[in-house]
């Protein structure tokens, strides 16, 4: 429990604040800690929950909430399918942390290093419950303070996009191999400009998940 907490202050910096940013900009739309909470807890995906906003104060229908959250969240088909091998023997953890895995839980767990000596499946576990104890707090925090202090939510929902910018930097300095890093900016920005704004999302990682296929099966054959 010690080590994963250590491991995992990186992530807490950034998602108590981006948590606050949350509950502060939720409370401004008009719902209050229930709500708060219960979004943190359930849904626990930050960008989803900063477009949810948007969703809930629109009045959006059951069936355009389902399609953004999985246009929103494919990403996270692509790193469940890089852990299937780490995940498969955990056990009784395994559904929360199948839930748990965030983009920040999953850039802390992806290069499978564990604690010499120490039940890796345990390691990974709290490692994915004290992030979202982070983002638990955070919101709660935003929401006790939005209540109670006059803010300005203008350009809050740009901090999702600046916690990305930082773990694709942090990933960018850790390894060797750019391919990966350039592929996915590459090919965000061929979709984005093909298909808009609004329809990009799928279509990229489509095409990235194809080109680093091909990459993948040549390496393969090389070897």
């Amino acid at each position: 429990m010690k080590k994963a907490f250590i491991k995992s202050v990186p992530v807490m910096a950034g998602y108590v604040v981006l948590g606050i940013g949350f509950g502060i900009l939720l409370r401004n739309a008009g719902y209050g800690l229930p709500y708060a909470l219960a979004m943190a807890a359930l849904i626990y995906a930050g960008s989803m929950q900063y477009v949810g906003v948007g969703l809930i104060t629109g009045g959006a229908s059951v069936l355009t909430a389902l399609l953004t959250t999985v246009m929103v969240n494919a990403r996270h088909l692509f790193y469940s399918i890089s852990m299937i091998d780490r995940y498969k023997d955990a056990g009784k953890y395994k559904p929360y942390m199948i839930f748990a895995l965030t983009d920040e839980t999953y850039s802390l767990l992806c290069d499978g290093e564990t604690p010499a000596g120490e039940n890796p499946h345990r390691y990974r576990f709290f490692v994915s419950l004290f992030n979202q104890c982070y983002w638990v707090a955070g919101c709660v925090l935003g929401s006790l303070l939005g209540a109670v202090l006059p803010f300005s939510a203008a350009g809050i929902e740009f901090s999702m996009t600046a916690l990305f910018i930082a773990s694709f930097t942090e990933q960018w300095l850790r390894t060797r191999d750019r391919l990966p890093a350039l592929t996915g900016l590459l090919g965000t920005l061929l979709c984005l400009l093909l298909f808009g704004p609004e329809r990009f999302l799928i279509p990229a990682m489509l095409l990235i998940t194809g080109v680093l296929t091909i990459f993948r099966g040549r390496e393969a054959e090389k070897q």
